[in-house]
C-alpha cells in the first residue's frame, strides 16, 4: 500500500444518463444501452482507471412523446439498484452509485434498499438523492405534481434524516411530519463504511442548503474556473452553518472531456460530438419545449418557427423546462429571434449555439491534465463526473491518456488505498 500524495488528489465518477442527448446512442459504432454487458465492460474499463464511482441514472417513467414512447430517447433500463447488484459481481473496488428520488419512493423502503446494495457490494454503494415536481412522473405515483419546487427539498431533508437514523439505529424509528410518515426498524446490517455515501445535485438555494446539510459529494453544473470558485465558496460556507468541516464535502461538477493527439484534432472531435448530440429531430424536439407547440412539421435546416409560442407546454411527458424559463420563455424566445436574423441561423443553427450541454474540457490529454490539475490543487473542485458521449471510446481515451498524465503529475492515485467508496473519496470519519 502506498502513502497518500501531499498534493490534492483529484476524484473522479462517471455519469451513465438515462435520457437526454448527451450519450450518442444512435453511432453505428455503439454498442447496446440496454445490454448489461455493455454496463459491465463500462464499469470494469473505469475500475482499471481506478475511477471513485460509477453513476447511474434513473428515471420513474419511460418518457412519451403525446402518447408514444419518445424515439430520441433510450428505454427499456432496470431499475438502477437492480442492475448495479449485477455489476457488483462484475467487480472489485469502484463505487456504485443509484440514482433514487426522494419525492415518490418510502423512506424505510428506499433505506433497506440503498442498505441491502451497500452490504452486497462490501460498502461500496452511493445513493445520488433527486427530487421531481415532473407531474407526469408522479401520475405513476397517483400523485401529480404533488409538491411545490422548493418543498421537494423540504420532504428530502425530512427523507433523507429518517434513512440516515435507520441505517444508525437498532431501534424502531418514526416520523409524523406533514411531508414523511412512518414507523421502521432497520433489517440490514451495516456495511463497512457504515452507510450508503450520499450524493446530491441542484444549483438552487434549496438544492445548495440539502447539500451542506446532508451530503457526501455534490454534484455542480458549475465547471467554468471561476464560477467553480465562487460555488466552492458558497458551498463550504453553508458547511460552516451546519457544523461542518469544508473536508467533509467532495465537489464533482459534471463535466464531459473530448481528447484529440493535437488541439485541431480535439476540437474537429468535439465539433462533430455537438453535432450528433443536436441533431436535426433534437432541434425541433428542443424548440417545441419552449414553443408549446408541435414544430414537426418544420425543416431543422430551415428558419425558425414564423408562429407565437404557446403559454401551455406541449407534452410535459417529455419532461419540462426549467422554472425561470415556463415564466420568461416569451422573452427568451425574442433574444433568440434577434440572434438568429442577426447570423442568419437555421433552427439546428440556433439549437447548437443555446442549448445547454455538459461543458466540455477539450484538448490534448496533456493540456486537460494541466488545467485539471490547477483545478484541484486552488479546491475549486475535488474532481469531476464525467458524462461520456459515445462508447466505448470516450472512456477508453480518458483510461488510457488521460489518467497517465494525471498521475505523472502526482493529482491522481496509482492504485486504490481503501476498499470502500468513503475511502475511495477520502472523506473524514462519518459524523451521524
Amino acid at each position: 500500500m502506498t502513502e497518500p500524495s501531499s498534493r490534492p488528489q483529484l476524484h473522479l465518477g462517471l455519469f451513465f444518463t438515462g435520457v437526454g442527448p448527451q450519450l450518442i446512442w444512435t453511432d453505428p459504432d455503439a454498442p447496446s444501452h440496454t445490454a448489461i454487458e455493455t454496463f459491465v465492460d463500462v464499469v470494469q474499463t473505469l475500475e482499471r482507471g481506478l475511477f471513485d464511482a460509477f453513476f447511474l441514472g434513473e428515471g420513474l417513467r419511460v418518457r412519451e412523446n403525446r402518447g408514444r414512447i419518445f424515439a430520441l430517447d433510450v428505454a427499456g433500463r432496470p431499475d438502477a439498484i437492480t442492475q448495479l447488484s449485477a455489476l457488483a459481481a462484475a467487480t472489485e473496488r469502484i463505487g456504485l452509485v443509484a440514482t433514487q428520488n426522494t419525492t415518490y419512493n418510502y423512506p424505510a423502503d428506499l433505506a433497506r434498499r440503498l442498505a441491502g446494495l451497500d452490504l452486497l457490494t462490501g460498502g461500496r454503494a452511493g445513493w445520488n438523492i433527486v427530487t421531481t415536481d415532473n407531474a407526469w412522473t408522479g401520475a405513476n405515483f397517483r400523485h401529480g405534481g404533488w409538491l411545490e419546487h422548493e418543498r421537494r427539498y423540504d420532504r428530502a431533508g425530512q427523507f433523507v434524516d429518517a434513512a440516515k437514523e435507520l441505517w444508525s439505529s437498532s431501534r424502531p424509528v418514526e416520523r409524523n411530519t406533514d411531508l414523511v410518515r412512518f414507523r421502521a426498524t432497520a433489517t440490514v446490517p451495516a456495511s463497512p463504511q457504515g452507510r450508503p455515501v450520499l450524493f446530491q445535485a441542484g444549483d438552487s438555494d434549496g438544492g445548495r442548503e440539502l447539500a451542506a446539510r446532508h451530503a457526501d459529494v455534490v454534484f455542480s453544473a458549475n465547471t467554468e474556473y471561476g464560477k467553480a470558485v465562487a460555488y466552492a465558496a458558497d458551498l463550504r460556507n453553508r458547511l460552516a452553518r451546519h457544523g461542518r468541516s469544508p473536508d467533509s464535502l467532495r465537489i464533482l461538477p459534471g463535466a464531459s472531456v473530448v481528447l484529440g493527439d493535437t488541439p485541431s484534432e480535439a476540437e474537429e472531435k468535439a465539433r462533430w460530438v455537438r453535432g450528433e448530440q443536436i441533431n436535426g429531430p433534437r432541434a425541433i424536439a428542443f424548440l417545441e419545449q419552449y414553443w408549446g407547440t408541435d414544430l414537426s412539421a418544420y425543416d431543422p435546416d430551415g428558419p425558425l418557427p414564423d408562429i407565437e409560442p404557446s403559454e401551455d407546454e406541449l407534452d410535459p411527458s417529455r419532461g419540462t423546462i426549467s422554472v425561470a424559463h415556463r415564466t420568461g420563455k416569451a422573452a427568451l424566445i425574442r433574444k433568440w429571434r434577434e440572434l438568429a436574423a442577426e447570423r442568419g441561423l437555421s433552427i439546428r443553427q440556433l439549437v447548437l449555439e443555446v442549448a445547454p450541454g455538459h461543458p466540455a474540457f477539450t484538448g490534448t490529454p496533456s493540456a486537460v491534465a494541466d488545467e485539471w490539475t490547477r483545478y484541484v490543487t486552488t479546491r475549486a473542485v475535488d474532481g469531476f463526473n464525467i458524462v461520456p458521449h459515445l462508447l466505448p471510446s470516450s472512456v477508453t481515451d480518458i483510461v488510457d491518456k488521460l489518467v497517465p498524465e494525471l498521475q505523472s503529475r502526482g493529482v491522481y492515485r496509482t492504485e486504490y488505498r481503501g476498499t470502500t467508496l468513503r475511502d475511495h473519496l477520502d472523506l473524514p470519519p462519518r459524523a451521524d
